[in-house]
């Protein structure tokens, strides 16, 4: 083939994905490709123009059905550090299976499932108005999945501070106080929502919080930030304040879940995760955590019909 055309093999070796992949794109009508003497060819100009038209999406799902078939998902959205413990369990209980998490916040994570980026998206947002964690956001961010929503855990969540909680940091108002030094979540995740929803209601201006710009990724980030003394106070879960020997004032105790497409449910690798999940293996390495409720682990919450 000539540099500005390619058969299937080269368009698969362009694209890094298997070549039965791109058979399927051309037959379901999502990438362009012409016929000559029984062979499919490809210009490159177009194969490149679609790549950046389409930005992308019809090769990120063949990726995930390639990771599907090799044991490996990808999952992003919220943190918990009971997720690393559910990683480590799963590898050693079942070590054909692989999950590659981001850490990307709640909204974006769902954003992620609903583009094809990844196949489990996790997840703690509240709707103020019904008090009910994401399944009020489905329609808007995912409307293109059929969403399976499986709770996973509930935690607590709250204010860390210094041991013995030197400023006295007990509610939302105290944030505003000077001299006071605030770590954030980004942008999107569920626990930059929820302050927001209290700043709101408590009528204080996100700019009278010294470090509501300075944002992290992670709870342990948040947790590591006030350990360090560069903060006073940030929001993350009981589990950080203990393992970091923090004082921790609690604002909520809310529900944790894992949302995917119905089809990737029934997949052998989440259905290991379920079963890891309520397994006597992880149960004791997070027995001592605390603040964690698991009597509804691995329930199915909703099914989008």
């Amino acid at each position: 083939m000539s540099d500005e055309m390619m058969n299937t093999k080269e368009v698969a070796a362009y694209l890094g994905i298997h070549e039965k992949q791109v058979y399927a794109l051309i037959k379901t009508g999502r990438m362009p490709a012409t016929r000559v003497t029984g062979k499919w060819i490809f210009p490159k100009k177009v194969i490149d123009g679609w790549i950046e038209a389409n930005a992308k999406s019809g090769l990120e799902q063949a990726r995930q059905k390639s990771s599907r078939i090799s044991g490996a998902l990808l999952a992003s959205g919220s943190n918990d550090p009971v997720l690393d413990v559910l990683h480590t369990c799963l590898r050693k209980t079942h070590p054909e299976f692989f999950i590659f998490s981001a850490n990307t916040g709640s909204m974006e994570g769902l954003a992620a499932l609903d583009k094809g980026f990844t196949d489990i998206a996790w997840s703690h947002l509240l709707d103020p108005e019904t008090g009910e964690y994401n399944i009020p956001y489905l329609e808007k961010l995912v409307p293109h999945v059929k969403a399976v929503v499986v709770n996973l855990f509930y935690r607590e969540l709250g204010f860390v501070t210094a041991k013995g909680n030197p400023l006295r940091i007990g509610k939302f108002e105290d944030l505003a106080r000077k001299g006071v030094r605030f770590v954030n979540r980004q942008a999107g995740s569920g626990t930059r929502l929820l302050l927001d929803h209290h700043l709101d209601k408590a009528g204080i201006p996100s700019a009278r919080i010294a470090g509501y710009d300075e944002d992290v990724s992670t709870h342990i980030e948040v947790g590591l930030a006030v350990l360090s003394g560069g903060v006073d106070t940030g929001i993350a879960t009981a589990a950080v304040s203990s393992l970091l020997g923090l004082d921790f004032v609690s604002i909520t105790r809310e529900r944790f879940d894992m949302i995917c497409d119905q089809s990737v449910f029934f997949q052998k690798e989440v259905q290991a995760l379920v079963e890891v999940l309520n397994g006597d293996v992880f149960r004791k390495r997070v027995e001592n955590l605390g603040n964690y409720d698991f009597k509804s682990a691995g329930r199915v919450l909703y099914v989008k019909p």
